[in-house]
């Protein structure tokens, strides 16, 4: 062998070994951690998120007045809030919608649903979108707690953020929903609110409603065999902590469909007929429904064009989004009061 062709030879052979060292690597990562998979999907989600959000631009008023990067835990840089009020109404305390986003626990942040909350702000109400930190960074139940304290803290400041403390409404979509779920549970039943830890913020007397947006609330159903398995063993994971989620006991509370009672506040749930996720909101107005708690749903068809996928409310350019903005509103108006 030429002293040329032996050099090309030892090239390729430790190119190959290179390479499989660094598959291998990789392999051993996603194997061990949810890290590489995470922010795969982080990176992909927040993208979608800018996108919806730049969307709705065109749909914000322009008569609402805002606060930014209000701190409600000086020692979390996470914990940071906005809150949105319509500028030309006289300064009184409203009728108050605290929204908790959502990005599948890993991904979203306050500032891609805060084109949303000014649409709403703009409709007469107060609204406050809470920022918390994501997994798996955070692992549960480290946001709920965080919205948790969010609530306090704007309910101290209501004077100063012209909020109504005793019309608070809980908002959120998709994992937002989910949090917003428990928060709501945790003011209403005070074994569930032991169980995660969390001293309520809120009393049930001044929770007048949550609003759930395609939602998920039942760990139980997630399909680790079916077509979005490895996503949901990703999420899932990255916000339990454990690779074992499904036998572990801390995370069983996070199934909230099993801690409801009759006790849950008035509902508003919607989700998109085509949404991977539509079975929890179905399941979770029927179970509500049977303990006899207060619930309004805006579902649609199987078959209904065009098919509505996730989040959908998000895209006012449909019909049905508008449907959805509109019977949220109106749910508001009615347990507000007004």
């Amino acid at each position: 062998m030429s002293p040329r062709l032996a050099r090309l030879f030892r090239w390729v052979l430790w190119s190959v070994v290179l390479l499989a060292a660094l598959a291998g690597a990789i392999v051993l990562a996603f194997t061990f951690s949810p890290w590489p998979a995470a922010l795969l999907v982080r990176r992909a989600f927040d993208e979608e998120g800018w996108k919806v959000s730049r969307a709705l631009a065109k749909h914000v008023p322009k008569d609402v007045s805002e606060l930014l990067n209000e701190s409600y835990d000086p020692t979390s840089a996470s914990a940071r809030l906005d809150v949105f009020a319509p500028s030309a109404s006289a300064p009184r305390a409203l009728p108050t919608i605290v929204w908790t986003h959502g990005g599948g626990w890993v991904s979203g942040s306050k500032d891609q649903i805060a084109n949303y909350a000014r649409i709403l702000a703009g409709r007469g109400f107060t609204v406050v979108t809470v920022g918390y930190r994501i997994a798996p960074g955070a692992t549960y139940p480290g946001p709920v707690r965080q919205v948790n304290a969010a609530l306090g803290h704007v309910l101290r400041e209501a004077a100063r953020y012209r909020v109504d403390p005793d019309r608070i409404f809980l908002a959120g979509d998709s994992a937002g929903a989910h949090i917003s779920a428990q928060v709501a549970n945790v003011a209403t039943v005070a074994s569930y609110a032991e169980a995660l830890g969390v001293q309520p913020a809120l009393t049930r007397r001044q929770l007048r409603g949550v609003l759930l947006f395609c939602g998920p609330f039942d760990v139980g159903m997630a399909e680790l065999n079916g077509p979005f398995a490895n996503f949901l063993r990703t999420v899932l994971w990255s916000y339990s902590g454990t690779k074992d989620f499904q036998s572990h006991e801390p995370f069983r509370t996070a199934s909230i469909i099993n801690y409801v009672t009759t006790d849950f506040p008035p509902a508003f749930i919607t989700v998109g007929n085509a949404d991977p996720l539509r079975p929890h909101s179905e399941k979770l107005a029927r179970k509500l429904t049977d303990l006899g708690a207060s619930v309004e749903t805006l579902f649609f068809p199987a078959d209904h064009q065009p098919a509505l996928g996730h989040e959908y409310q998000f895209n006012l350019d449909l019909p049905e989004a508008r449907e959805a903005l509109e019977a949220a509103e109106r749910f508001i108006r009615v347990r507000a009061g007004g």
